[in-house]
């Protein structure tokens, strides 16, 4: 499979005339290479791919990340570079006859790039792209599928062991810690993102930072949560009452649900995204809540929890077979608090396939 993405990527760079590209997004670097490194942030990086147009592939890294470099990819050149990235490069680029070499403009720091482009001296262009490698992945293939799937799978048996373990008194922080214990403990890389527990008006806020505020009878629940496995990501939002749900609440999850049915039902390959975005709009807000649902129904996953399609009210783009996307309408209301319900699916040629078993919350 990544020889196959490598081909398309060099077939690519030929036809826009680029003699190679310099990979630097990690999950971008994951895809192509199978190296799994994780980055300390921007500023830090574990490594770089350097992807001629045609020839041999290079993987360029420090010491601290030589032996796995070596162990987790094939077909690469590991190459350590003792002095920075700068000074290697600027070996290597003469070396490959490389005169245009193109760079991540979204995931490149201007100072690296200022930095470059003086060590050069004006012998190599550097060419800014961007979403040349997302373009590839927004279509997942179905050994993608299944390893999402998976990861979907292992994230709802976190979500039913913590649900069955909650108990008076526990604090957002303790839940929220309690379920990347699990996580891990069932073989997950890490979270894919900060996990999200929220208590009552604490889910008035779509990105609730969990507080020391104790569970208490009666309080709705909003957890939002994904893991990494095998390098795929999950994500999925369940929001549920502590004890016995009063009739306000079940009024307001039924209809957070039937939007969620909704833009479900308008899913398909050829439709664009902004219409299924308005599918489940439409329904919240012809209840009267249309100003208290304001961000996109949903996202792509992938590699990377948050990737496109972007399911919103701006995107234009079509739907495509393949594609993964995030379905979670929710209202928010200072005070009182918030509903979101979350699922993930696969965009097929008549319909979606969701990847979802878990009904916790959602038999209404």
């Amino acid at each position: 499979m990544k020889n196959e993405r490598i081909q398309q990527l060099q077939q690519e760079l030929q036809q826009r005339k680029i003699d190679a590209l310099l990979i630097t997004e990690p999950a971008n670097r994951r895809y192509l290479s199978g190296y799994t490194a994780a980055d300390h942030g921007i500023q830090e990086s574990s490594g770089v791919l350097l992807i001629p147009k045609k020839g041999k592939l290079w993987l360029l890294t420090d010491s601290r990340f030589i032996l796995q470099a070596e162990e987790e990819t094939q077909g690469f050149t590991v190459e350590l570079y003792k002095k920075g990235l700068i000074k290697l490069l600027k070996k290597l680029l003469p070396a490959l006859n490389v005169r245009r070499l193109a760079f991540e403009s979204h995931y490149f720091l201007h100072s690296t790039f200022r930095r470059l482009k003086k060590a050069l001296n004006h012998s190599v262009d550097l060419l800014p792209v961007t979403d040349l490698v997302e373009e590839m992945r927004l279509v997942k293939s179905e050994a993608e599928i299944r390893l999402l799937k998976e990861s979907v799978l292992c994230n709802e048996q976190v979500f039913q062991q913590m649900h069955g373990l909650l108990a008076p008194g526990m604090t957002e922080i303790e839940i929220a810690l309690s379920i990347e214990r699990l996580m891990r403990e069932k073989g997950a890389e890490r979270p894919s993102f900060d996990t999200i527990v929220a208590f009552g008006s604490n889910a008035a806020k779509p990105h609730a930072v969990p507080s020391t505020r104790g569970l208490q009878k009666g309080d709705l629940v909003l957890i939002d949560m994904g893991l990494v496995l095998q390098g795929y990501c999950s994500d999925m939002t369940r929001t549920f009452v502590f004890g016995e749900p009063d009739n306000v609440f079940l009024e307001r999850l039924r209809l957070v649900r039937k939007a969620q049915l909704a833009a479900t039902k308008a899913i398909r390959a050829g439709v664009i995204c902004r219409d299924v975005d308005q599918a489940a709009r439409k329904v919240i807000t012809d209840a009267g809540y249309g100003d208290s649902f304001g961000h996109s129904l949903g996202h792509g996953v992938g590699l990377a929890v948050h990737e496109a399609p972007s399911l919103s009210t701006r995107n234009q783009k079509k739907l495509q077979a393949g594609m993964i996307v995030t379905i979670e309408p929710g209202i928010y209301l200072p005070e009182w608090g918030g509903i979101r319900l979350e699922n993930m699916a696969v965009v097929r040629e008549d319909g979606c396939e969701l990847l979802n078993e878990d009904t916790t919350g959602l038999d209404l």
